[in-house]
């Protein structure tokens, strides 16, 4: 009797920030180093994965064996991961993608003017909502940064989007969240379980993240 080859999962990891810009010389983004989306890649890569990783502008070294698609705006990292879902398993949304966009990016560099310059700015597209209405059998992974009201607020974002597994962090000032090597974060997922983990680093945090995502039946 053969026993039936296990397939190798396919995890999609979006990581950094985006930028979106004002003109050619300038944008708007935010503090996000990517150091939590790499470290998910490479742990993936060490237990085995195929993985996609879709990262905005950042200066990590991607992990040997990933397949990189480098973004710079909200619209291109929309496209990228929208491109490639059909092929993975595994879906770990850590980027910190920017809210808005300029209406209109000025064709030249903008002047000085009568001391102030309105921007006017539009939403961009809810990456995630999108990804978990066209999810089907696999498994989403959201994450929520928030300065007040932690787990009630993730809480909400996790059932609103529909995603299977959220991971919140807060943002205080004693205890900062981008580029820290130690956070603090609870892991929530669909079934209302709570995991909070203190005082860790991104990469023991990855490994925690990844033993959930992948206890998933799909």
């Amino acid at each position: 009797m053969t026993t039936a080859a296990k397939k190798t999962p396919v995890v999609l990891i979006a990581a950094g920030p985006t930028r979106e810009k004002l003109d050619p010389v300038r944008f708007i983004s935010n503090y996000s180093t990517g150091t939590f989306g790499y470290e998910l890649a490479y742990e993936a890569i060490r237990r085995g994965a195929h993985v996609i990783l879709v990262s905005g502008p950042t200066n990590l070294k991607a992990p040997q064996g990933v397949k990189l698609i480098g973004v710079e705006t909200a619209l291109e990292m929309r496209r990228a991961v929208l491109a490639e879902l059909r092929k993975a398993d595994y879906i770990i949304m850590s980027a910190a993608v920017c809210d808005w966009r300029l209406e209109k990016v000025a064709p030249r560099k903008i002047k000085r003017s009568s001391g102030k310059t309105t921007l006017r700015l539009i939403e961009n597209p809810d990456i995630l909502s999108e990804v978990c209405a066209h999810k089907a059998h696999r498994v989403v992974v959201g994450f929520a940064l928030e300065t007040e009201n932690l787990e009630k607020n993730a809480l909400k974002k996790l059932f609103r989007k529909n995603a299977d597994l959220i991971v919140a962090n807060a943002l205080r000032k004693q205890s900062p969240i981008f580029g820290d090597n130690n956070v603090n974060v609870v892991i929530i997922d669909r079934f209302g379980n709570r995991l909070r983990v203190r005082n860790r680093s991104k990469r023991d945090l990855s490994k925690i993240i990844l033993d959930k995502v992948l206890s998933f039946n799909i």
